[in-house]
């Protein structure tokens, strides 16, 4: 059977566990290869074998902080001289940050987790953006979160955050819109995550939906027929939505 990610390059951020895991996995049985980022060697070996269970080829593992700008840089330049392009990009990787209100969180927390989940995401995609450009069909999809627009209290450094970079991948999705490349974002909804877990100790994860499910919402939105830019996927509602301003 042909698989229909034959021959794209995809790199998945966060890719040890949860979410990143299962979009990483799925994109590998649909043929992609996969270059997994995360700061845990032995999640990315897990990522691995279960590749090669499922009849793909070896991940390319790449242990990285992603607060190391400078090996963003040097994972662009490595994906460069292999390969020459990158397909897919999905920005999933993320922190949570304190539950605290705004004023009893410390100045380096607050930066901390905008680093991650903020100038991470910038500077994967000023390093990716030339060889998503070389693609015939480059894809970028961003893990966001509701708490950017309800802006949820005790998480703001997390909600800020999610902001910041929902603004940045509308911003970038604008400026790439007349090229190949498609930017958009997912919202996954509370997930049986261990980010979620840290969040509701309390809840029963039983009520929660995997993120092997979302992650089969998410491969279509790396795929070179997905047209839609600088749009907003919301899994909870299973809708595709457009950014407007506050009436």
């Amino acid at each position: 059977m042909t698989k229909p990610r034959a021959k794209r390059i995809a790199l998945v951020t966060g890719a040890s566990r949860g979410i990143g895991f299962a979009t990483a996995l799925a994109l590998a049985k649909a043929g992609a290869h996969i270059v997994a980022t995360a700061r845990t060697q032995g999640g990315l070996e897990e990522l691995d074998d279960e590749i090669r269970k499922a009849g793909g080829n070896s991940a390319t593992l790449v242990p990285l902080n992603l607060t190391d700008s400078d090996g963003i840089a040097r994972l662009g330049a490595g994906l460069h001289e292999r390969y020459g392009k990158l397909d897919i990009l999905v920005g999933n990787a993320g922190v949570l940050g304190p539950s605290s209100p705004v004023g009893h969180i410390e100045l380096k927390t607050f930066n901390d987790v905008m680093a991650v989940n903020v100038s991470a995401n910038f500077q994967l995609i000023r390093c990716m953006e030339p060889l998503l450009k070389q693609s015939d069909a480059g894809r970028a999809v961003f893990i966001t979160s509701g708490a950017a627009n309800k802006a949820t209290a005790y998480v703001s450094p997390y909600a800020a955050s999610k902001a910041a970079l929902e603004t940045l991948a509308r911003a970038w999705a604008q400026e790439t819109a007349n090229t190949t490349l498609r930017v958009n974002l997912f919202n996954p909804g509370p997930i049986r995550t261990r980010m979620r877990a840290t969040l509701m100790p309390g809840e029963d994860p039983a009520t929660l939906e995997t993120p092997e499910q979302v992650a089969a919402f998410i491969v279509p939105m790396c795929a070179p027929d997905w047209t839609e830019t600088g749009k907003f996927y919301d899994y909870k509602t299973r809708s595709l939505m457009s950014f407007r301003s506050p009436a």
